[in-house]
């Protein structure tokens, strides 16, 4: 569950809240497409922008329709006591692990991060994902802080951002994290090469959505064979540089939409799709890519 590609769904949201039938469509879908789990309510999830009891029926939901695929949960909020409330919520439903990010408005120290930690994994049943996520969380995890989080009891991997050359950073953390603990890579534009480095998980955005396409990367990635790994990642170049441009979010938003997925709005406002142009560039790239191949 800890290994192997992980993929990210959205969750369609309209101002009258969770498109559910959408959302159990994209679940029912990835249950039998080659991916190893499903994570809902990760950042794609846009688990931010949900309340509890939204939340808590996504989690239900992802159970129900992921068939034999285990799901996991995300979990993160400002304050521990949500965060909590949020865990007994995704153990009720079912999920067999959780997704955890720092999420802060204050600044957090280390120590604050790793009580965030000590609290919730000492109260968990099922095992957890430390989601390392700058980007969003505006939370730098040194190596070190990483090592102390992970020697926590019902941790079981670590995501970490993509980064150029990342073989000198996946070797130190893995010198420092517990053998069964494992290092998982995020941003699809840099998977290929962090599983190439020792990640032995990928969490992933495009996975969430054309499966087939975050697959053809990562099969032959984990299986070391770095020519056709990073051929499929470079086919996809064009892809790679609207994520940069317009945020993954929006991007893999108008690919759904694109493949008749999900209605349109199905971001929560005030984040808003991608203007006309792009989203013409999607459905262009959608065909001269053959995402669904």
């Amino acid at each position: 569950m800890f290994t192997g590609l992980s993929a990210f769904p959205l969750t369609p949201v309209t101002d009258r809240g969770v498109d559910e039938a959408a959302f159990a469509g994209l679940v029912e879908r990835l249950a039998t497409a080659p991916v190893d789990s499903i994570t809902a309510l990760g950042s794609t999830g846009s688990y931010p922008y949900l309340d509890r009891a939204e939340r808590a029926r996504v989690a239900r939901l992802a159970v129900r329709h992921a068939g034999d695929v285990p799901v996991l949960v995300g979990i993160g909020a400002l304050r521990t006591r949500e965060v909590l409330a949020l865990a007994e919520d995704a153990q009720e439903a079912g999920a067999a692990g959780v997704l955890l990010a720092p999420v802060s408005y204050q600044a957090l120290t280390d120590e604050e991060v790793f009580g965030l930690y000590a609290d919730v994994t000492a109260a968990l049943s099922v095992p957890l994902v430390v989601y390392d996520n700058p980007g969003t969380t505006h939370v730098t995890f040194t190596d070190e802080l990483h090592a102390l989080i992970a020697a926590l009891p019902n941790v079981a991997s670590v995501k970490i951002p993509g980064v150029p050359e990342p073989v000198d950073r996946v070797s130190r953390l893995r010198g420092l994290l517990p053998e069964p603990v494992t290092i998982g890579v995020a941003g699809d534009p840099l998977a290929a090469e962090g599983i190439l480095a020792g990640c032995r998980a990928w969490y992933s955005v495009l996975a969430g959505t054309v499966p087939e396409a975050a697959a053809a990367i990562a099969r032959p990635a984990f299986a070391g064979d770095a020519a056709a790994a990073t051929a499929e990642s470079d086919r996809l170049a064009p892809l790679w540089e609207l994520f940069g441009r317009c945020g993954s979010l929006r991007v893999v938003s108008a690919i759904a939409e694109e493949l008749g997925l999900v209605a349109h709005p199905n971001l929560p406002r005030p984040v808003l799709g991608l203007p006309t142009a792009e989203r013409a560039e999607v459905a262009r790239l959608v065909a001269e890519l053959d995402l669904l191949r």
